[in-house]
C-alpha cells in the first residue's frame, strides 16, 4: 500500500454561526487530522456516513483538476470528535484536498481549497451554509469573519484575525455525545438578536464575548437547556468566554492562562455533570505573514 498524498488541518470552534445571520466565523484549535489518499484500502476502517470523502473526489474531477491513475482510497487520523460542531467536516474537506494536491502534485490558492471544501460539504449534506468560516479556521488559523451568501470564499472575507494569544488563554471542549437531529436554517430566526450581539463583539474585535453571545444564540436555536446550564456553569467555576460549538452539542470553554487552577476547577466540576468528554486544546493563531498577503 502506497501513500499517494498526505494533507493536515485542524478543527475550531464557533464565534458566530452562519445560519444566524448569514454571517460566520470560527477559530482554529489544536485539533489535528490528517488525511492520506492511497492506492490500497486501509485496514483502519474509514468512518464517512456523509460520503463526504466520496464527494470531495467527486467535486475534485468536476473542477477539471488532475486525478492520480487507478483506484483511489483514503484514510483519516482525527483528533475532533465528529458531529459535536467542533468543525471535524471541515477539516477532513480541507486535508483531504491538500493530500489531493499533494498526490497530483497540483497548487490550488487557499480561496479555492475553501470554494471546493465548501461544494463538498453543501452537496454531501454536512453543512447547511458550506461553513465557510470553519473551513478557513482549519485551514491557516485564527479566524474569519465571512458572508456565507458571497460569491466565492475570496470575496466573502469581511474581517480577519490572527485570534486571541494562544498564550493567553486554556480552552477546555466539554463534548456530551451525539446531538439527536440536525438544525435547520428556520430554527434560527427567532434568535438574531444574540447573533446580531456576536456579531458587533467581532467588529469591536471582541472574539470571546462574540462567542458566547453566538452560544446563547445556538441554545435558543437547538432549544437546549442542559447547554444553557452547562455554558453557565463555566462562569460560575472561572471561566471568561464558554458558548455551544457549531450546532453542538460541544462546550467551548475559555480560562485565563494566568489562573492555573481554573481549567482543573472546570474539569472536576463538568466530571459530575455525567456522561461528558473533556478535552483541553489551545487556540491556533493565524501566521501574521498570512494575515498580510
Amino acid at each position: 500500500m502506497a501513500v499517494l498524498g498526505t494533507g493536515t488541518s485542524n478543527g475550531g470552534c464557533s464565534l458566530l454561526h452562519a445560519a444566524g445571520l448569514g454571517y460566520g466565523a470560527s477559530l482554529a484549535l489544536d485539533l489535528p487530522v490528517t488525511v492520506r489518499l492511497l492506492d490500497k484500502e486501509s485496514r483502519r476502517e474509514l468512518d464517512d456516513p456523509d460520503n463526504l470523502l466520496g464527494t470531495i473526489l467527486e467535486v475534485w474531477r468536476q473542477s477539471g483538476h488532475p486525478v492520480p491513475n487507478g483506484e483511489l482510497y483514503w484514510s483519516v487520523r482525527s483528533e475532533i470528535p465528529p458531529r459535536q460542531g467542533l468543525k471535524s467536516s471541515s477539516a477532513v474537506a480541507v486535508a483531504a484536498i491538500k493530500a489531493l494536491c499533494d498526490a497530483s502534485d497540483y497548487n490550488l490558492e487557499n480561496a479555492d481549497i475553501v470554494d471546493m471544501a465548501a461544494a463538498a460539504q453543501l452537496a454531501s449534506g454536512v453543512s447547511i451554509t458550506g461553513s465557510y468560516g470553519d473551513t478557513w479556521a482549519a485551514l491557516e488559523g485564527g479566524w474569519k469573519l465571512v458572508n456565507s451568501n458571497a460569491e466565492d470564499a475570496r470575496s466573502g472575507v469581511l474581517l480577519e484575525s490572527p485570534g486571541p494569544n494562544s498564550e493567553d488563554w486554556n480552552v477546555l471542549l466539554v463534548c456530551r455525545g451525539d446531538r439527536d437531529n440536525r438544525p435547520q436554517l428556520e430554527d434560527f430566526s427567532f434568535h438574531q438578536q444574540a447573533f446580531v450581539q456576536a456579531l458587533n463583539a467581532l467588529q469591536e474585535g471582541n472574539d470571546l464575548v462574540a462567542l458566547t453571545w453566538n452560544g446563547r444564540g445556538v441554545v435558543g436555536a437547538l432549544n437546549d437547556p442542559v447547554g444553557r446550564k452547562l455554558t453557565n456553569d463555566a462562569f460560575v467555576n472561572g471561566a471568561r468566554a464558554a458558548g455551544i460549538s457549531g450546532s453542538g452539542p460541544a462546550i467551548a470553554v475559555f480560562a485565563p492562562a494566568v489562573n492555573t487552577q481554573s481549567i482543573e476547577q472546570l474539569k472536576k466540576w463538568y466530571s459530575r455533570a455525567g456522561d461528558v468528554e473533556l478535552i483541553e486544546t489551545k487556540i491556533i493563531n493565524a501566521e501574521l505573514a498570512s494575515m498580510e498577503e
